[in-house]
């Protein structure tokens, strides 16, 4: 496994190395310089996004309370997950049981509830984003900038993840898991499996619990994570300016959503190197005719993506000294004082 990784990851750098190529690394640190403290803004819009997913995802622990202080704390725990989300290759899943293992040891989350919410924040997520591709794919097919090629890739693309989400959605909402099990529990090799199949059963009654009978959470809960992704084209639109070569907001739409494509078709690489790079690269390239523009583009979200991990890093040393959640201590229910 640590192989496969390896070589997934000089993949990437592979991929880096041939956008270096294509352009002269001075003028892309000419251009980056320009944006000065700009940077704190476009970090406070990450910001502000990365605080709206953390609330989705509170919303989908239906069983603790929406206020400041559960938001805080999902906050927190989402902020240490994302940095081995953006560092194992395993298209944003790799930090997904860290999170859950936190829940439980510092919130008293059990990690049946911590994991079924996740699960619904992804599926949240996936969904939303599924939206705001469609109209960055709609504002593509009426641009004239972008080859008919770049547009049936990105029209192929999308449809194949219209339909891996789509399924991934109805294989929780129909209990396809539960159903299989049912049906794989009737033969006598499978007797010994009888507990799996019990906590599999118990998982997809608490999703399908969570999209019929919180319809109306569900529902805010895909709008503000759609906001969540639309904020990705805001800091284009933001950074844009400040490198002094301001877009619409339609073709910054159009980037944030083919570089939110590509990188979902990427997962496999350690936080989409060299993919990012050249995604921005090719679309910067065929929109404004700079190249220079586009790897400027990406270094500026490299650079907000180190801030963001050294900050995850440091909350991730902060949880080795807090205490752990002690049973009767505090019901998860009650909010309580953040930690």
């Amino acid at each position: 496994m640590n192989f496969i990784k390896l070589i997934f990851l000089l993949l990437g750098l592979v991929l880096l190395a041939l956008v270096v190529g294509e352009i002269e690394l001075s003028q892309v640190v000419e251009q980056v310089k320009t944006v000065g403290w700009g940077m704190a803004v476009i970090v406070g819009i990450y910001f502000l996004a990365f605080l709206i997913d953390s609330f989705t995802w509170q919303m989908a622990l239906i069983q603790v309370p929406l206020n400041a202080v559960w938001t805080y704390r999902t906050w927190k725990v989402r902020m240490v997950g994302e940095v081995f989300n953006n560092v194992v290759p395993a298209g944003g899943f790799g930090g997904e049981p860290l999170k859950a293992v936190l829940l439980k040891r510092y919130y008293g989350v059990g990690y049946r509830e911590g994991t079924a919410s996740l699960i619904l924040a992804k599926t949240i997520n996936l969904l939303s984003l599924l939206i705001f591709l469609a109209c960055g794919f709609a504002l593509m097919a009426g641009s004239g900038q972008l080859p008919a090629s770049f547009k049936m890739t990105a029209g192929a693309g999308l449809s194949a993840m219209v339909f891996g989400i789509v399924l991934f959605f109805l294989v929780q909402r129909l209990k396809v898991s539960s159903i299989t099990g049912a049906w794989i529990s009737r033969f006598g090799f499978a007797k010994k499996a009888d507990d799996v199949l019990h906590h599999i059963q118990d998982m997809d009654e608490r999703l399908v619990r969570f999209y019929t009978l919180y319809k109306t959470r569900f529902a805010g809960a895909i709008g503000l994570a759609f906001v969540n992704w639309l904020l990705g084209a805001v800091e284009i639109y933001y950074a844009m300016m400040l490198l002094g070569r301001p877009m619409s907001f339609a073709d910054c739409w159009i980037i944030e959503a083919a570089a939110q494509l590509v990188r979902a078709g990427a997962f496999f690489i350690p936080a989409g190197i060299g993919v990012q790079e050249g995604t921005f690269l090719l679309l910067y390239s065929a929109m404004t005719g700079s190249p220079v523009l586009g790897v400027s583009m990406a270094v500026i979200r490299r650079l907000r993506e180190i801030i963001w991990i050294m900050w995850g890093l440091g909350l991730g040393a902060m949880f080795t000294f807090k205490p752990a959640h002690q049973e009767g201590e505090e019901e998860k229910t009650e909010g309580g004082e953040g930690g």
